[in-house]
């Protein structure tokens, strides 16, 4: 009868494998159970450091003021926006968050737009794949480009998307990043109340 040594050999080495790595995990749970071990690590709180992963506070801040472009590729300064209340979202269309919330804020333009401009800024996408996934989700407020990431960097973005809520004086009341319907409801109901 002959073996196969190279199966044996191999089968040899995928179970002594699996006794080191259940070892580490006993050893790295101090002897404890590492099922138990498991089950209690998934309850615990995790903290993250300060690690410059996490976008700039900016609430009190003013608007800083940027160029981007438009549909037609004209320069708008955003020292052009100011004069009334201002939410102001942040996406691209390959951010989950950021489609899961578009729609919430087509409803809350079609709600508030007489009384508060919307504006969507987008820091990625083509003029043609931000109009068409924008449009998708019901977005009919303006659309503009951050092409040289001049907006996204004075803001100090990290993570999308991201939403401003800014007074018509240009004074930065809250800083929002993924909202619901509610939430949004309640921050535009705040920005009316300080614009008043």
């Amino acid at each position: 009868m002959k073996i196969a040594r190279p199966r044996l050999l191999a089968g040899s080495l995928a179970v002594a494998a699996l006794i080191v790595v259940g070892f580490a995990v006993v050893v790295a749970n101090g002897g404890d159970d590492p099922l138990d071990a498991t089950l209690t690590d998934s309850r615990q709180v995790v903290e993250f450091p300060d690690d410059g992963l996490a976008n700039e506070d900016l609430q009190g801040d003013p608007l800083p003021f940027v160029v981007l472009g438009d549909r037609n590729g004209n320069d708008i300064d955003t020292a052009s926006f100011i004069g009334q209340p201002l939410v102001i979202n942040f996406w691209f269309a390959d951010c989950p968050p950021c489609a899961k919330e578009l729609p919430d804020f087509a409803e809350a333009h079609a709600e508030f737009g007489d009384e508060v401009r919307f504006i969507g800024i987008n820091p990625r996408d083509s003029i043609e794949k931000m109009e068409r996934f924008a449009s998708e989700r019901g977005v009919s407020y303006e659309l503009y480009r951050d092409d040289f990431a001049e907006f996204t960097d004075a803001i100090g973005a990290v993570n999308f998307p991201i939403t401003l809520f800014v007074t018509p004086e240009g004074r930065i009341i809250e800083q929002t990043g993924v909202i619901d319907a509610g939430d949004l409801r309640t921050e535009i109901s705040q920005l009316l109340e300080a614009s008043a």
